[in-house]
């Protein structure tokens, strides 16, 4: 079914410039998995990514007339570096657009390994229009970053290498999925090898794009797509890509930002290097079909795809691993406003590890504690049976956003009466300078009161806002309407639980 890829794969060039990456077995995880678990190890790339293996496959098969006219790529990180080293391998100009919002870490990669960089718009997208826009009006060669055969080709050649590394067959491999140019290379040649592996995508379960593609039977766009796992933040699964996927690839499997926190903290467990949220999918994945499956004694393979993570961004992983491996919760509790109900409730918690514990004085009746709680698996339930035994009303934050992202940082204040017709937002957008002010200056231009404002930075392109906002009932359509014009990842909160308890 794939001969003219699968031909492709075997007569790629890529190791003039990518190496061949170790499969290594990974003791930590096999013993707690019960599973033989290995990772092939793409963070050790030169340029700490796969995605070299496309670029350089691309750029070897143009013509000395084409690479005299140079290429332009559009990129964010991984694919800019990749086309860069590539380019500079074969002589090549290279031209690359990148949103403003890019980590100046990145741009210096790309100018580092010669390539000229173009700031460009807020995002992936509005880079990658201008990018086509300068090849249509010159004659450079646009690389795309996933939907190209030749591209495939060359990420295929990490699936040829599992193949030839691996004695026998693995009975799965995990692969990250964004565009699904990695995993539509792989899943082809090892459905070519090893016709007896499964082929299992992982994806964030915010940006689902080969899952929705393979439940309609063709690529869809996704109306907003979570921005942790950048590398892997697509709206649309490729053209290109998705013929082979939809053929090749067994099942998908989509894991949240606490489960990817969790995987980059087992890798480093593994091998003490730290993998970038996307390169950590596989792991996550592999780990979620080991629970739900309950398989064992079984050959597992995780592709490890990069380790390009912002050093900023690790914060937001070590507040998050412990939820994701299900051993901390976040709990907010009602408790008696009087002397000695502190005491009470902790025994009530027992001797157990308590990483935060916020409060602030409410009424004279109630206190509302924010906690946050570790134990061993299957110790929650144990907790929320005895907190209930000793009459506290009790409610699980610990997949709440809202919770997990702001108000764990907020704790300590509630307005001084009350606020009428305040609505709780929370927002997303590009981390550049002045993005702020024009934020601020968007959604109070109508003269709303902001009666409430938190700003968190983790690390990334974008960041993270929680605002209230007074608008009275006359203009909550507008208020809507106008939301959604900012462009920005938006989502009331005003009915979020916890801010009932905490905030309101």
């Amino acid at each position: 079914m794939f001969e003219d890829l699968i031909k492709a794969i075997e007569e790629s060039k890529v190791y003039d410039v990518a190496v061949a990456t170790p499969l290594e077995h990974a003791g930590r995880l096999s013993t707690r998995l019960n599973n033989r678990v290995f990772l092939k190890r793409e963070d050790l790339q030169p340029v700490f990514s796969f995605k070299l293996r496309g670029a350089y496959d691309k750029i070897s098969r143009m013509t000395d007339v084409q690479k005299e006219h140079g290429i332009i790529a559009a990129s964010a990180g991984n694919h800019a570096q990749g086309v860069a080293l590539a380019a500079r391998k074969t002589g090549t100009a290279a031209r690359i657009v990148m949103p403003v919002t890019t980590p100046q870490i990145k741009v210096d990669a790309v100018k580092n390994l010669g390539g000229e960089v173009i700031h460009h718009g807020d995002t992936y997208d509005q880079a990658y229009e201008h990018a086509v826009g300068l090849a249509k009006q010159s004659s450079m060669a646009f690389i795309h970053p996933y939907d190209d055969p030749d591209i495939i080709a060359g990420q295929g050649t990490v699936g040829k290498e599992i193949a030839a590394q691996f004695s026998g067959k693995p009975d799965a491999v995990f692969v990250p999925v964004g565009g699904g140019g990695l995993i539509a290379g792989v899943a082809a040649w090892l459905k070519y090898a090893r016709p007896g592996t499964l082929v299992i995508g992982v994806e964030p379960i915010d940006a689902p794009t080969l899952h929705a593609a393979l439940q309609h039977g063709k690529p869809v766009v996704l109306d907003r797509v979570g921005l942790f796992a950048d590398g892997a933040a697509v709206r649309k699964i490729g053209e290109a890509t998705f013929r082979v996927a939809k053929h090749a690839v067994d099942a998908t499997i989509l894991v949240s930002t606490d489960e990817i926190c969790a995987a980059i903290k087992d890798n480093f467990d593994e091998n003490r290097t730290l993998l970038e949220p996307a390169g950590a999918l596989a792991i996550a994945g592999l780990k979620k079909y080991v629970k739900e499956k309950k398989v064992s004694g079984q050959n597992l393979v995780a592709i490890n795809s990069g380790a390009n993570i912002n050093f900023d961004r690790l914060k937001h992983v070590v507040e998050r691993y412990e939820i994701g491996e299900g051993n901390e919760s976040l709990l907010a509790v009602t408790i008696p406003e009087r002397p000695g109900s502190f005491l009470e409730f902790c025994r009530a918690i027992g001797k157990r590890t308590i990483t935060e514990f916020n409060y602030r004085y409410s009424d004279r009746a109630d206190a509302h504690v924010f906690v946050g709680l570790q134990f061993e698996k299957g110790g929650k339930a144990a907790v929320l049976k005895a907190l209930h035994d000793k009459g506290y009303a009790v409610s699980d934050l610990s997949g709440n956003e809202l919770a997990k992202l702001h108000l764990r940082h907020m704790i300590g204040g509630r307005a001084g009466g009350a606020l009428a017709n305040e609505r709780l937002c929370r927002f997303q957008f590009p981390e550049r300078p002045g993005a702020l002010l024009e934020f601020l200056e968007y959604i109070g231009g109508p003269g709303w009161n902001i009666s409430l404002f938190h700003y968190r930075n983790h690390g990334s392109a974008y960041g993270r806002v929680l605002a209230g906002i007074q608008v009275p009932d006359a203009d909550v359509e507008w208020f809507k309407s106008l939301m959604r014009g900012t462009g920005y990842n938006y989502r009331d909160e005003s009915d979020n639980p916890s801010y009932a308890l905490f905030l309101r």
